[in-house]
Order: structure tokens, then C-alpha cells, then sequence
């Protein structure tokens, strides 16, 4: 399968008029991307929806294969989500990859607020395409 990006990602997307258009930026192995949630993503009033979270948690191992050079979709997510994310707060969002197989890739990834607070974290099965 070949994976070919048009730009219209949700998550990193610049030409996707409804996406989040996230920036990135790579960090010896790490991804790392500063996110302010607007309150169009909320659940519960000034919190943030737990699939949004997960999306970007997702998009955070996924995004760092493919910069990798690891053509790799999502097989599997685990979502941990420790404490709220509050909309118009800033969070930091990191991914890992933590070990490769030969059709698998493991990798986590991470949020915190501004304290350095752990508030949501994912662990994923990617899947080698």
C-alpha cells in the first residue's frame, strides 16, 4: 500500500478547512507539537473531547514513523486520559517510538500542560505497510 499525503489530514492538514492544522517539529527521536484546543472541540463545557485528545495522541506516533521513514498506519491505540484538557490552555504533546519488528512498530506519545503534568498518554501497535 502506498500512503500519499494530499495535505488534508485533520489533525496536520493545511488545506483541510475544518482541521486542527497542528505544526510539528522533530526533536532527535521525538515529535513534539504545542497544542491550544479550541472550545469547538469540546465535550463538556471547557473540556476537551476525549476522541480529539486520542486523535491527536494518535497523530503524535503515527506523524513520527512516517518522519522516520516508517510507512506505518495505526493498528492498535491504548488512551489514558489522566486528568482533563481544557480548552484555551496550552499543552505539550510528544511521540516515541519505542520498538520496531519487522511488521510491527511500537510507539507512545504524551501530553501535559504547562506544569509538566502528565494529562493523557496512548501506547500503539502501528502496523508496517
Amino acid at each position: 500500500m502506498e500512503l500519499s499525503n494530499n495535505n488534508r489530514c485533520f489533525v496536520c492538514g493545511k488545506e483541510n478547512e475544518w482541521g486542527m492544522k497542528l505544526d510539528f517539529r522533530l526533536e532527535e527521536n521525538r515529535l513534539i507539537s504545542y497544542v491550544v484546543f479550541d472550545e469547538k472541540f469540546q465535550g463538556f463545557k471547557d473540556i476537551i473531547h476525549g476522541g480529539i485528545v486520542g486523535t491527536v495522541l494518535d497523530e503524535m506516533m503515527v506523524n513520527l514513523a512516517i518522519r522516520l521513514g516508517l510507512n506505518a498506519v495505526t493498528g492498535e491505540i491504548r488512551i489514558r486520559l489522566r486528568k482533563p484538557t481544557l480548552a484555551g490552555k496550552t499543552y505539550k504533546f510528544e511521540g516515541e517510538i519505542t520498538n520496531e519488528r519487522k511488521k510491527t512498530i511500537h510507539a507512545k506519545a504524551r501530553s501535559f500542560d504547562n506544569e509538566g503534568n502528565l494529562i493523557s498518554e496512548a501506547d500503539g501497535i502501528l502496523i508496517r505497510v
